[in-house]
């Protein structure tokens, strides 16, 4: 909460500051927003005129895809602002300068001096305005000029010469990529040649056939195939022994009985027990039938069938015996073939490997020039795309819009340019209202009194307030001096002071209005009050009372006159005035004597209160001599005139002659601007019914420093 209310706080002293300095606000303001309307007066009116092109980058012939699609291709995102710094270089403007022949126009307009083209250059440059259109290839390249038609030219010509440019920079390239191509197939084709011949050497010198030169499987050596055959006859050799030795290893292994059946699983093939095998296992089962059919064991067919299986048995013996002495025997003539076969391949290989050197030059030439062969293909198949290229149009800048010569100029833009004096205007006012502010040192708050014054402040007296002898009745206005008389009670500690001076630090803070009202507003509420001028260079008392100043308080003083001839009955009952009178040349310092120490003394058993006005304290030494001799000493500030420098030299001289200073009256505070004085006038709202507004509008007030009413005179001893 306490938070909110500082914030608040700050705003309203912000706006405090504002409505103080408005004048200065306002003439800052009109100031610059006259200096931008005479501107945009005597601004040269320029015309503004456009040329839409297209741009894209060079044709290269390298594409770059996106991940999306391949087949869109990325925009370049430094393609334009590259393209810009090329327009606006000296190789583009050049020759729009040339072309338009602006420096014999420009100079003619410049007073008839030839301008240096580099200053045309520079002129062209500031005067040209490059902008895109989002999303898309196309640029603007604007003009200026105090010339419509001219705009217009130069901004054709600056596009027609980008154009060409951009043009002939594509075609060389293009013709220095056919030409490094054409190198390149011309280098190839000879290197092509080169190993054809060689290679045709290297076969006619050794005596290699080769059916087809131009095929890379033409030229495999024959005697790699020879080796490949032997290879692979010496593998089945090996394969063969390695059968010949299992069987073998498993006819030694098995029993006859075993053997006879797993012949066909071992893959053995044997006529005579192929034939005799059937019958023997066709005699078992017989026997098997003709025991299970209940013959016996001497059954003559039962002994007949026995008989025969033993022949059969016999026989498969034999025959099992004579096949693994055929498969010993068959197993040796292989592993002696084997042997041979060894031999015969390493003497093959020895001849080969002479051969395969022979051949292993002419194999890599070959492959030299088949490689080289399909280089020459790949580069002439380039050579002839780009041939192809070179006939199309190149179009890598196309203009789409020309300029056109403008209706209405385009320059100075006064609604922009009023915005931003009437923006500028705000900002420099409210500013330089605020730099001000911070420089005032002047007296601006209550706070500002009490802290740097040390000394409390009694009462603060609106700005606007008359003089209230002059009005009739009672008015509002006396309130302020009420609240100032009552703090003057309340706080003097001496109860028998009775002379009091108001002070002030130089003329024209209204301190001698103040001593008046609050006189007055003392005798109207039942004091017996006089008013003593003791200003006696500049004296203004008696015209508060419309009295003649012809003799007063210096004749007292000066032993001329009694002070009972000189003290004036006033038209307010209780309020007596004692003139300044004319102050003689040879009694400057007639306050700071004996006489008026004994005229105050006289003075205090006769009135209530008595006020000494005196001149303003730093300019003579009279206010502070009475200062020194009254009982009590009131400072009158006027909000925001002086600094506080000052006002605390004020205070110093009261108290350094010895004075009593009770308090502060701010005066003349302008409380429409500073609401935080609003509260000290309310009371007139308060304080005055209608009727009695209305009436007191219309009784006639005399303003300070206004015209006064004709003066009258009065008599010595007429109270």
């Amino acid at each position: 909460m306490n938070d909110t209310s500082e914030v608040k706080l700050h705003f309203l002293d912000y706006w405090r500051v504002i409505r103080v300095r408005w004048a200065i606000l306002v003439i800052t303001f009109l100031l610059v927003m006259v200096t931008a309307g005479v501107t945009c007066f005597f601004l040269p009116r320029q015309y503004y005129s456009k040329v839409t092109m297209e741009v894209k980058a060079d044709d290269t012939g390298l594409k770059v895809y996106d991940n999306d699609s391949p087949f869109r291709t990325m925009r370049d995102p430094n393609l334009q602002p590259t393209q810009f710094q090329i327009i606006q270089s000296k190789e583009i403007l050049y020759p729009v300068i040339d072309n338009l022949n602006l420096v014999q126009n420009w100079s003619t307009q410049e007073g008839g001096n030839l301008l240096p083209k580099e200053e045309v250059y520079s002129t062209l440059r500031q005067r040209m305005e490059l902008s895109t259109i989002r999303s898309t290839d196309l640029i603007e390249i604007g003009v200026y000029s105090t010339d419509r038609v001219e705009a217009a030219n130069i901004a054709n010509m600056i596009a027609v010469v980008y154009q060409k440019v951009r043009r002939d920079d594509q075609m060389q390239i293009r013709d220095a990529a056919l030409a490094q191509l054409r190198e390149e197939v011309a280098s190839q084709r000879k290197n092509v040649e080169a190993t054809q011949i060689q290679m045709q050497q290297i076969r006619l010198k050794q005596g290699i056939v080769d059916p087809n030169p131009e095929s890379p499987d033409s030229a495999e050596n024959p005697g790699r195939v020879v080796v490949t055959d032997d290879e692979k006859q010496f593998n089945d050799l090996k394969t063969r022994i390695g059968e010949l030795q299992i069987q073998l290893d498993q006819t030694s292994k098995l029993k006859p009985e075993e053997l006879m059946t797993a012949l066909t699983t071992l893959n053995i093939q044997d006529p005579t027990i192929s034939k005799i095998l059937p019958q023997f296992q066709e005699a078992s089962s017989e026997e098997a039938r003709l025991l299970n059919g209940g013959l016996g064991e001497n059954h003559p067919r039962v002994k007949s069938l026995r008989a025969q299986k033993e022949v059969y048995a016999q026989q498969l013996i034999e025959g099992i015996a004579s096949v693994r002495n055929a498969l010993a025997i068959r197993l040796k003539v292989a592993e002696s073939n084997l042997d041979e076969f060894t031999k015969k391949m390493a003497a093959t290989k020895l001849g080969i490997n002479k051969t395969t050197n022979q051949y292993q030059d002419y194999v890599n030439i070959k492959n030299d020039y088949l490689k080289a062969k399909r280089v020459l293909e790949g580069a002439e198949q380039r050579l002839s795309t780009q041939s192809v290229q070179l006939k199309m149009t190149v179009n890598v800048a196309k203009i789409w819009e020309k300029a056109e010569p403008s209706m209405y100029p385009s320059k100075p833009s006064v609604l922009r340019i009023m915005a931003g004096a009437l923006f500028i205007g705000l900002i420099f006012g409210v500013l330089l209202a605020f730099f001000i502010e911070y420089l005032d040192t002047s007296v601006k708050t209550l706070d500002d009194v009490e802290r740097y014054l040390k000394t409390p402040v009694l009462a603060v007296i609106p700005k606007g307030i008359t003089s209230l002898y002059k009005l009739q009745g009672d008015a509002p206005d006396a309130e302020a001096y009420r609240i100032l008389r009552t703090n003057i009670e309340f706080n003097s500690k001496n109860p028998n002071a009775k002379t009091m001076t108001l002070v002030s630090g130089g003329p024209g803070e209204g301190k001698s209005t103040t001593l008046n009202n609050l006189a007055v507003t003392c005798a109207k509420g039942g004091y017996k009050v006089l008013v003593v001028d003791a200003d006696l260079r500049r004296p203004s008392q008696h015209t508060f009372f419309d009295v003649d100043n012809e003799f007063g308080l210096s004749d007292v003083l000066t032993g001329q006159r009694k002070a009972d001839e000189c003290i004036l009955k006033t038209a307010i009952p209780g309020l007596s005035f004692l003139s300044s009178g004319t102050l003689p040349d040879d009694a400057v310092g007639i306050l700071n004597s004996q006489s008026m120490i004994d005229l105050i003394e006289s003075l205090r058993s006769r009135y209530d209160l008595i006020f000494f006005d005196s001149p303003p304290i730093l300019g003579v030494s009279d206010a502070s001599i009475l200062a020194s001799e009254v009982d009590i000493a009131i400072m009158v500030v006027q909000y925001r005139r002086f600094p506080r420098a000052m006002l605390q030299r004020v205070k110093g001289a009261v108290e350094n002659v010895g004075g009593h200073l009770l308090g502060i009256v701010l005066n003349n505070v302008d409380t429409k601007h500073d609401s935080g004085y609003q509260y000290y006038t309310q009371y007139y709202d308060y304080y005055t019914p209608d009727a009695e507004r209305k009436k007191r509008k219309s009784i006639k007030q005399i303003p300070l420093g206004g015209p006064l009413p004709e003066k009258v005179v009065a008599k010595p001893g007429d109270y």
